[in-house]
């Protein structure tokens, strides 16, 4: 997916969902890990142990991103659960709201999830450094042929469509 469509996307989101995907693209992290963020250890700079792998990752924050978090903060999570403010909103509620949107957009032949944020971070990292070893510490992967899966996602998902033609 592109970026300019993954925003047209976002546009449509419920503000806190869309929110939590702008950080993902912006930061690499799995939505989860977003999810997960606490309100009182919200600073431009912050470690986060990733809830897949355990793995620790320090990630740095635009002051224009943290002051929109910090206005959508919660008593314990940045993005609290609809029914339960002690728990963080669900990675599936983020996903029923960008599968509405993407319906609204008529994106068809395209899965859309919060995953492709981090994707779209990774291409990115990829265009601005050329180094697919900065890309693979940045998404904090181990194995480097997935990293070059989400590096090169959307020149795949170009052939793909091409081939289709």
């Amino acid at each position: 997916m592109e970026i300019n469509e993954f925003e047209h996307v976002l546009a449509a989101l419920m503000p806190a969902n869309r929110l939590a995907c702008e950080v993902s693209a912006c930061t690499g992290l799995r939505i989860g890990d977003v999810l997960n963020l606490r309100s009182a250890r919200l600073c431009e700079r912050f470690t986060v142990r990733e809830l897949k792998t355990g793995k620790t990752r320090r990630v740095t924050l635009p002051h224009e991103l943290l002051d929109r978090l910090i206005a959508q903060s919660g008593k314990i999570f940045v993005f609290e659960g609809r029914e339960n403010y002690r728990k963080p909103r669900t990675r599936q509620a983020v996903y029923k709201d960008l599968t509405r949107a993407a319906k609204l957009f008529r994106i068809r032949g395209t899965h859309i999830s919060p995953h492709s944020a981090r994707k779209i971070y990774a291409v990115g990292e990829y265009r601005r450094t050329g180094s697919l070893q900065r890309v693979k510490e940045l998404l904090n992967h181990s194995d480097e042929a997935v990293t070059m899966l989400y590096a090169m996602a959307d020149e795949l998902t170009q052939r793909r469509e091409k081939r289709k033609k």
